[in-house]
């Protein structure tokens, strides 16, 4: 009897030491739970977590799948390949638009004469039809199309040498009917062509020179050395629609003579 009575002391006090060392734990939980049953517990909320804990869910997280905003930056073209090709595409269409507008131009109707003398002679008594090219520079003779011609027609001749002569077509719509003439250093030429008219390669004038890229002007006759001072040159154009033509005379090559120029442009039915 004094053995069972200090068994069930005994028994009372690690039963009072296990419920105030658990408090959550009452007698009527662990009566009613199943003895089988394993309890749930979350430790993620019982323990802080740690920073190397933190690291390592990230690394989790990244080596997963992406989430939504990555998804949606996947699908966007990277800069430098889908948008510059579209751009670039858009460009040459635009380009070849342009191209397609305007018609093929005719290669001009040119010959020569003899009439040296006679065409000198002539144009000596008409205003500003004898003027000086100096070395180094380019004279420019810009001439509209007007409705009542159908065709521009030129003749030139030089005093000793030979000089450069090209014709160009601006498709640029005429604002001015006047024939106006621009002389400039072939370098101050270049520089405004660049500017207004796009990029321009140059040649050289023995072979035709200045093949221009830019869209509204077009070559009729590169400019080429002409025997000048030989016999006359002469020539005519049949207007493509409304432009302005741009007649060159060319003495850049020249380092040191200056060119006496005799020409006369006129308009023809």
């Amino acid at each position: 009897m004094e053995r069972l009575e200090a068994t069930s002391e005994l028994h009372s006090r690690l039963s009072s030491l296990s419920f105030s060392s658990f408090p959550g734990i009452t007698s009527n939980q662990s009566d009613n739970r199943p003895p089988d049953s394993l309890q749930n517990t979350d430790l993620s909320k019982s323990f802080p977590q740690t920073d190397d804990q933190a690291n390592m869910d990230d690394i989790e997280e990244d080596s997963g799948q992406p989430s939504e905003g990555n998804e949606e930056a996947a699908v966007e073209p990277a800069p430098g390949e889908g948008g510059e090709e579209n751009n670039s595409a858009g460009s040459c269409q635009l380009s070849t638009e342009m191209k397609t507008q305007m018609p093929p131009l005719k290669p001009p109707t040119t010959w020569t004469s003899a009439t040296l003398k006679e065409l000198k002679a002539k144009l000596r008594s008409e205003r500003d039809s004898v003027v000086t090219v100096y070395r180094g520079d380019i004279m420019t003779v810009h001439v509209p199309t007007v409705p009542e011609a159908k065709k521009v027609s030129w003749e030139f001749a030089t005093d000793g040498y030979d000089i450069g002569f090209g014709i160009y077509f601006d498709w640029t719509p005429v604002t001015n009917r006047s024939i106006t003439v621009h002389i400039s250093e072939s370098s101050d030429d270049e520089d405004e062509e660049e500017e207004m008219e796009g990029p321009v390669s140059n040649g050289d004038v023995e072979k035709g020179s200045k093949t221009q890229t830019n869209s509204n002007l077009a070559e009729i006759l590169p400019v080429y050395r002409q025997d000048s001072h030989l016999s006359v040159f002469g020539g005519s154009h049949d207007f493509p629609g409304e432009g302005t033509y741009l007649l060159k005379f060319d003495n850049s090559y020249s380092l040191w003579r200056n060119k006496t120029l005799y020409y006369r442009v006129y308009y023809s039915a």
